[in-house]
C-alpha cells in the first residue's frame, strides 16, 4: 500500500528486544504501561512469551523513508489459544473436527492481560492509514506462515470499527471498570452509592480490619526482589488452585519493575507481621490496570480489599480517572465496577469456517449488548 508516493514496506521483528525502547515507546506512547517496550520486554526475555510456551514473537514494523519506525504491531504465532480472554475454543474444535487445521494463528495482543488499548502504535506524525497497511499485512503473513487466522483481541473502539470495514469480523465482549467522579475520598465515593450497597462495603472492609490486616502500599524502586519472591508465592497460588497454568516465570516480575519502575504499584496485605497476600498494578497516564493476584491465607473479603477497594482508593489518591480490573467478575459491579464494552476482531482465511463464525459473532453481538444493558440497570449508584 502507498505511503505517498513511497510503498509500504513491513519488516518483522522476532522480539521486541530488536527494536530500542526509543524506537519503540515513541510509537506506543506513554497512555497505558502494557503498550511500552518494558513490559513486552519482560514478557519476552522472561521466558514467559516465546517458541517453547507457544506465543512466538512475531512483531511487525513499517519504518519511514528515514529508517525510523512509524508503526508497530506487537503480533505473536501461536500454535494455541491460552492467555488471550477471548476464547475462540469452540472454533477451532469446529474446524478441526471438519478437516482443517486451526493452528497454527496470529495474534495481536498484549500476552497474558486482557487490557484494551492501541493494538497498532502509530507515532503521532504517521498516517493514520498505516494501520490498514498492517491490517492487511497480518493477513498476507498469515497466507505465508499457512496460519489459519489473525486475531487482534482488546483493540481500541475505533481500531475495531476500521478492521470491520476491512472485513474483519467484529466480536464483543464485556469488562467491569471503575470510573473516579471527581471523588475527594473513598467516603465520598460510598456515598454515590445506594445505602445497600455502602453499608456492605463498609462491612467488608471492617471484616478485614478485623482480622488485624493492612494493606502497604510499594512501588518502583520501595520492591525489592525479596517482595517480588513473596509476591510470585501469591501468583503460583492462585494459577495452581485455579488453573493450573502458570503464564509468568519469576524473572518477569524483576524485568517489569526494571523496564517499567515508577508503573509498578504493589499492594501487600500483612497480618502479624508477614505478608500474606498481594496485588500488581499497573500506572497508566490516567488508569490504574489491577491484574495479578494471589494470597496464602484465607480471608473474607481480602481478595475485594486488596484488589477493588485499594485500587480505588489509590486512583482517588492519586488523580486517576479510572481502574481497570482485568476480565470477568459480575461481582465487580456490586462494587463500583460498572460494565464497558470490549472488543476483538478476527480474520479468517477459510471461507466456509469466517461464514460460520460470522453468524455466531453477529448473533453473539445482540446478546452482549443485551447483557451489558441488563447489568447496567443493576448499578450501585443512587441516581443522581
Amino acid at each position: 500500500m502507498p505511503e505517498g508516493s513511497n510503498p509500504i514496506t513491513i519488516r518483522v521483528l522476532e522480539g521486541a528486544g530488536d527494536l530500542s525502547s526509543v524506537a519503540w515507546d515513541a510509537c506506543a506512547g506513554d497512555d497505558n504501561p502494557f503498550l511500552r517496550h518494558g513490559f513486552f520486554r519482560a514478557v519476552e526475555d522472561s521466558g514467559s512469551a516465546c517458541a517453547a510456551t507457544g506465543w512466538l514473537p512475531r512483531h511487525l514494523v513499517v519504518d519511514g523513508p528515514d529508517g525510523v519506525p512509524r508503526a508497530i504491531a506487537p503480533l505473536y504465532l501461536k500454535n494455541h489459544s491460552y492467555g488471550e480472554y477471548v476464547f475462540d475454543w469452540g472454533w477451532a474444535d469446529a474446524y478441526q473436527r471438519a478437516g482443517g487445521r486451526y493452528y497454527p494463528k496470529l495474534q495481536a495482543a498484549v500476552p497474558f492481560t486482557p487490557v484494551p488499548g492501541r493494538r497498532f502504535l502509530l507515532r503521532p506524525d504517521a498516517p493514520a492509514d498505516l494501520l490498514d497497511a498492517l491490517a492487511t499485512g497480518m493477513c498476507q503473513y498469515a497466507a505465508r506462515l499457512g496460519a489459519s487466522s489473525v486475531h487482534v483481541t482488546f483493540p481500541q473502539k475505533s481500531e475495531w470499527e476500521r478492521l470491520g470495514r476491512l472485513g474483519f469480523l467484529q466480536r464483543l465482549g464485556h469488562q467491569f471498570h471503575w470510573h473516579n467522579e471527581g471523588y475527594r475520598s473513598f467516603d465520598e465515593f460510598l456515598a454515590r452509592l445506594s445505602s445497600r450497597k455502602r453499608k456492605a462495603i463498609r462491612k467488608e472492609r471492617a471484616k478485614v480490619a478485623e482480622e488485624g490486616i493492612a494493606i502497604v502500599t510499594l512501588t518502583g524502586a520501595d520492591i525489592t526482589e525479596a517482595h517480588w519472591d513473596t509476591f510470585y508465592r501469591f501468583y503460583k497460588n492462585t494459577t495452581d488452585r485455579k488453573w493450573g497454568e502458570r503464564y509468568l516465570r519469576r524473572s518477569f516480575f524483576s524485568l517489569l519493575q526494571e523496564g517499567l519502575g515508577e508503573r509498578v504499584v504493589l499492594f501487600l496485605a500483612q497480618r502479624g507481621g508477614r505478608t500474606i497476600g498481594g496485588a500488581l498494578n499497573l500506572a497508566g497516564s490516567d488508569t490504574l490496570y489491577g491484574r495479578y493476584w494471589g494470597a496464602i491465607e484465607d480471608h473474607p473479603f481480602l481478595h475485594f480489599e486488596t484488589c477493588y477497594y485499594r485500587a480505588i482508593e489509590h486512583a482517588i489518591e492519586h488523580g486517576f480517572a479510572c481502574v481497570e480490573a482485568g476480565a470477568q467478575g459480575p461481582h465487580k459491579l456490586q462494587r463500583g465496577y460498572l460494565p464497558v464494552e470490549t472488543y476483538s476482531a478476527h480474520w479468517i482465511a477459510d471461507l466456509r469456517l469466517r461464514d460460520a463464525v460470522a453468524r455466531f459473532v453477529e448473533q453473539e453481538r445482540i446478546e452482549l449488548r443485551e447483557e451489558i444493558q441488563a447489568l447496567a440497570a443493576e448499578s450501585p449508584f443512587r441516581e443522581a
